[in-house]
């Protein structure tokens, strides 16, 4: 296990940073947080990594880890024996597939198909000059992303009256990064929580949670947080 001071490469509202951010929580380890606006292609931000996209770890003694599911990986590989039993990536193999498999629909499909729509539309937007694709939200993309949210949430609804957590018996990375992904658009106001109460109350206890706090104090300059955004009973 690795005790060295940890960095990351983040910005507030990006999902993927999101679910390190819990990651780090839960593994006792809260980082030094350095703000990145990824369209500004700082050059020493693309000496850590070229594909200029966050979040970038920063791990003395190591060279920088980035991208949040090769940062899961290193978190396991360096600190998961810690939880024991609470492994957010199990020991077991077949566990380990499936904690996979629902990390790669949230991180990947999810993002693609609501979080980073919203996310880009609706803030980074805001601050990407019109030249480099800044400006006016996209409607349709909106409206696809806010489309979209409604079967990934019965989707959620559907895994967790089958099992206790996502994956399992027990809090992994597919919650978190699920519950990332979801904060990001929470955050917006763009959950329709009444959709399916079983997602809802999931989503609860994950948000109740003490690796959640530090999220749900952000607040976005210009962009506050929507109102029941921080509120546990929602």
């Amino acid at each position: 296990m690795r005790d060295g001071m940890l960095t990351l490469f983040h910005h507030p509202i990006c999902p993927h940073s999101r679910f390190v951010r819990l990651a780090l929580e839960e593994y006792g380890s809260p980082p030094r947080l350095v703000e990145e606006r990824t369209w500004e292609r700082r050059e020493e931000f693309l000496t850590l990594n070229p594909a200029g996209t966050t979040p970038v770890l920063v791990e003395e003694g190591v060279p920088p880890v980035p991208g949040a599911s090769v940062i899961a990986e290193y978190l396991d590989e360096t600190r998961g024996g810690t939880l024991g039993v609470f492994r957010l990536l199990p020991g077991v193999l077949g566990s380990r597939v499936e904690v996979r498999r629902l990390m790669s629909w949230f991180n990947e499909k999810f993002f693609e198909e609501v979080s980073g729509p919203l996310v880009l539309q609706r803030v980074y937007k805001r601050y990407i000059p019109a030249g480099s694709g800044g400006g006016a939200p996209d409607t349709e993309t909106l409206r696809a992303a806010k489309s979209n949210i409604r079967y990934h949430l019965a989707y959620i609804g559907w895994l967790v009256r089958t099992r206790d957590w996502l994956a399992g018996e027990n809090l992994t990375y597919a919650d978190l990064s699920a519950a990332a992904h979801l904060s990001a658009a929470d955050y917006l106001g763009e959950v329709p929580w009444n959709e399916d109460e079983t997602a809802r109350d999931w989503y609860a206890r994950v948000k109740s949670r003490p690796s959640f706090r530090p999220l749900l104090v952000d607040a976005l300059p210009g962009l506050p947080p929507a109102q029941n955004y921080a509120n546990l009973d929602f």
